[in-house]
């Protein structure tokens, strides 16, 4: 016989019950896989301690390798060690001993002798009297663990990771973490671990304070479990990848205090206990409450649903259960005000880009997040803008012309597949290639600039007829690598893109009025363009910030279309010095 509920107020008030059952039903099993949680635990806390202590080393290792390599290029490491300047070399240790106080730092000559050094207790008078270190004087490097570290061989020291950089002809620079008391108790510290540092024979060479007396070298990746008076110890000893010496494997013995996870089992399953009781109580005394809070919110969700369906945007109100079904109704919500908010989205996009693009970007074909593209910028002001708005003293003129200019330029940039990425006052900056790139993006770009032009001349004759002074740009561009993505706070954040290509188009765009030039492009863009675009080199202009300078050409139209206005600027073969530059 089949027991049929046809209310979600039933169905939900024998689930209800049903869990009481199975509730009271899993206490046994609780306790067994409390109990196997115990050793879970032990064992996962053991791996993820040897893996933090090998990240720890890794650590400690490219610190390392950094430090010899910035000192190894230093001007005036070599310097240092051409000059034999004692002196100069110990003060180059000192800098980086206050970074890195726990290194040792020796600096050797052409010939391997020990110019100078810094923390070693007993240094050896020739770097290459290591054997390790035999072939740094002809440039071979090393990294690695030496038995003795940077001490002289006969007088011993402890193992030390060692990182020698060999410069032939000059010298050598040698690195050494040691690895004693000292580095265990700071490696254990951080880690929450107690150490012990054992050589290939598996002898004990340091130890932590605390670190457990009847511990001992166990097979590699074995836990064992060590009673330390009234402290139990998880154990395991393990050969960190990088302590490979010529005597053999070293190893580190960690021990992890375990003795709160044996107490915190046992009172979780006491809790355990208790919170199943506590809950089938709750459960049978509220269930039938419960059970109609919910159903009356899943109607209210789906009366609103079926309204949807209609195309009645409509919010589910009343749904204040403090659970999945509030979040559920305020989902519901959201994405109520999502739809009428893609409506509105759709519209306000197609301001700033063409409808291939948006499609694009609302489908999720195009990542918003930070990715490195090859893209064309363009920058476009308004020259004496500041002149202009102070004639016009009516400010809802000024915004009206602001506004008439900007929709002739906007509308061209976007016929030509270019994408608005911001107002800068009365600038515009555009961007051909992000974020959907196409193969005539910088072409597409001078056709815009162009187009720009010559759209201006029309408005401007317009402007006149109105009694208004024209209106004069600059226009510059510039192609090469930006890095495009959502930037900003939390709070607010906007597509754009960055980098030095952006920099630079806005420079060419400040030189033009310096230059008498309407459009000027870098090179970068000239040779993209030079089969459609009719341009003269101008002069190459240092920008900035960069080393090389930028040659810039003048566009003067298109091919096979009638010529843009003439300038002033006097071109390259105009001038006595072709090379002449300008800072930017």
């Amino acid at each position: 016989m089949s027991i049929r509920l046809r209310t979600v107020r039933g169905k939900l008030t024998a689930l209800v019950a049903l869990s009481v059952v199975v509730m009271l039903a899993t206490i046994p099993v609780l306790s067994w896989l409390l109990h196997r949680q115990l050793i879970d635990e032990v064992d996962d806390r053991v791996v993820e301690a040897e893996r933090s202590f090998q990240t720890e080393l890794d650590d400690d290792l490219n610190e390392m390798t950094l430090t010899a390599r910035i000192m190894a290029v230093d001007e005036e490491t070599a310097l240092a060690l051409k000059t034999h300047d004692a002196v100069l070399a110990l003060e180059l240790a000192n800098e980086f001993a206050r970074v890195y106080p726990e290194l040792d730092i020796v600096f050797g000559d052409a010939e391997g002798k020990v110019l100078a050094q810094l923390g070693v207790t007993a240094p050896p008078d020739r770097i290459d009297s290591i054997a390790e270190l035999a072939g740094i004087k002809t440039g071979a490097d090393f990294a690695g663990i030496i038995a003795h570290g940077c001490e002289h061989p006969q007088k011993g020291g402890p193992p030390a990771l060692v990182v020698a950089r060999g410069l032939p002809g000059i010298g050598s620079v040698v690195v050494c973490q040691p690895i004693g008391d000292r580095y265990l108790v700071n490696s254990g510290g951080k880690l929450g671990l107690e150490l012990s540092f054992l050589d290939p024979t598996r002898r004990s060479l340091a130890t932590t304070a605390k670190f457990p007396k009847g511990a001992s070298p166990a097979a590699s990746g074995a836990v064992t479990i060590v009673d330390d008076g009234n402290t139990t110890w998880a154990t395991a000893t393990y050969e960190p990848k990088g302590l490979v010496g010529t005597e053999g494997k070293y190893a580190i013995i960690a021990a992890l205090d375990v003795g709160d996870i044996q107490t915190i089992v046992r009172r979780n399953l006491m809790l355990a206990l208790a919170v199943i009781l506590f809950a089938a109580v709750v459960s049978v005394a509220f269930g039938w409450r419960l059970a109609s809070v919910m159903s009356n919110a899943l109607r209210r969700v789906n009366d609103a649903l079926k309204k949807l369906e209609q195309q009645e945007y409509v919010h589910v109100v009343g749904v204040q259960t403090g659970d999945e079904l509030e979040d559920l109704a305020s989902g519901f919500n959201t994405m109520v005000d999502g739809l009428k908010e893609r409506d509105k989205l759709r519209t306000t996009m197609g301001k700033y880009m063409t409808a291939a693009v948006m499609d694009k970007v609302m489908s999720g074909q195009v990542a918003l997040g930070g990715e490195s593209l090859d893209v064309t910028i363009l920058f476009s002001d308004i020259r004496s803008f500041t002149t202009l708005s102070e004639k016009m003293n009516d400010a809802q003129a000024l915004v009206a012309l602001l506004n008439e200019y900007f929709t002739e330029m906007v509308g061209i940039v976007m016929q030509e597949g270019g994408v608005v990425d911001k107002y800068i006052g009365d600038a515009i900056m555009a961007v051909f290639g992000a974020p959907v790139s196409k193969p005539e993006d910088a072409k597409n770009a001078v056709r815009a600039a162009v187009r720009m032009r010559q759209a201006l001349r029309h408005l401007n004759a317009r402007l006149a007829e109105r009694g208004i002074e024209p209106i004069k740009t600059g226009i510059g561009l510039h192609t090469g690598p930006v890095v495009a993505g959502n930037i900003g706070s939390e709070k607010r954040m906007e597509y754009t893109v960055i980098g030095d290509a952006v920099n630079l188009a806005s420079r060419l765009e400040s030189n033009t009025k310096e230059l008498g030039v309407n459009i000027l492009i870098s090179e970068d863009t000239y040779e993209l363009t030079k089969d459609i675009v009719v341009a003269r080199a101008i002069k190459e202009i240092h920008v900035k910030g960069r080393v090389k300078g930028v040659m810039t050409y003048e566009v003067l139209g298109l091919e096979g279309e009638e010529p843009l206005e003439s300038s002033r600027a006097k071109s390259v073969s105009d001038s006595t010095d072709g090379t002449d530059a300008t800072d930017a």
